[in-house]
């Protein structure tokens, strides 16, 4: 995968892992929020041979601590202002925006950068760890900054997630452009539990076709599946969805929670259903994914494509 996946790689995808497209996260495994990512099933890298990093961008001279004149607020976020903004409009928690972005550990080594991709992330505001979160919302459109963010607002002093890097980490941010997100949509009146037309297959899994589909082909084990869905919990809580992020998710049926690998394949392209999924086919009551949504799970799921 490439390195961009370690930036949004903490949105909160509960299924597995999703491919997201290279544009649209600096992954957020989305795609850095400190939660847990459902933002969709993203599927395990395959094992190809990764094409060459490019040469690292040289650390700023102040990369090892934040200087005099650094700003800080009070969560301990520091920042300066190296390009100044075009206007006083900011993004909001649930904007959509598209940046530019190098980061590097305090030693100067650098990790991830937009820059050399020659491609801007796009992504959610609160879809990010949260010294960005923070960040993002000060800035506004044409402006960069330099953000030195305490291992508390990134991946923590002892990253649990493998190949995050550790303790304060730096970075260059320009804010290109931001939108405001899809509203989410609302928790069905069904949420707490399926009701007596839903079908039950032998595993305990429930659903209900909202929309027919096209065809009479289903998605196997082995094929992979571009969707739309938004899930919650029984109380109606909403704790992931491609709608908001604007963006579809794919992923290989095999590779997300039980509940979604067996309803996919119920599917033809182009039908929407809802899915009752029990907690022994998601995540469990007691999840031990840290952030995973606990017990029985509801997704309205649309079936856009697979191969």
């Amino acid at each position: 995968m490439k390195r961009c996946a370690l930036l949004l790689a903490m949105l909160t995808l509960p299924l597995a892992a999703c491919d997201q497209k290279p544009s649209s996260q600096p992954t957020a495994e989305p795609p850095p929020p400190a939660s847990a990512q459902p933002a969709a099933p993203t599927a395990e890298p395959t094992a190809q041979q990764a094409p060459a990093e490019p040469a690292g961008l040289a650390a700023p001279p102040d990369v090892a601590a934040p200087p005099a004149d650094a700003q800080k607020t009070a969560s301990g976020l520091a920042f300066k202002v190296l390009t100044p903004g075009k206007d006083q409009a900011h993004p909001g928690p649930d904007d959509k925006v598209t940046v530019h972005y190098t980061g590097w550990t305090t030693d100067g080594k650098m990790f991830d950068s937009s820059v050399l991709r020659g491609e801007p992330a796009s992504f959610g505001v609160g879809g990010v760890i949260k010294g960005w979160t923070e960040a993002l919302q000060l800035m506004s459109k044409g402006e960069k900054r330099r953000l030195w963010i305490p291992g508390s607002l990134a991946y923590g002093d002892r990253p649990t997630r493998p190949g995050a890097p550790a303790g304060m980490l730096v970075f260059d941010v320009e804010l290109l452009d931001f939108a405001p997100a899809p509203k989410p949509p609302p928790a069905p009146a069904d949420v707490k539990a399926p009701p007596k037309g839903a079908k039950k297959t032998a595993s305990g899994l429930a659903y209900q076709v909202l929309q027919k589909g096209t065809g009479t082909e289903h998605p196997k084990p082995t094929s992979r599946v571009t969707v739309h869905y938004t899930g919650w919990t029984t109380d109606g809580k909403m704790f992931d969805s491609s709608i908001v992020r604007d963006e579809p998710a794919t992923f290989p049926v095999g590779g997300v929670i039980k509940g979604w690998t067996e309803g996919v394949q119920l599917m033809v392209k182009g039908e929407k259903a809802r899915f009752w999924i029990p907690a022994d086919l998601a995540y469990g009551e007691k999840p031990a994914r840290p952030g995973a949504p606990a017990g029985m799970l509801v997704f309205d799921i649309e079936l856009l494509d697979f191969r």
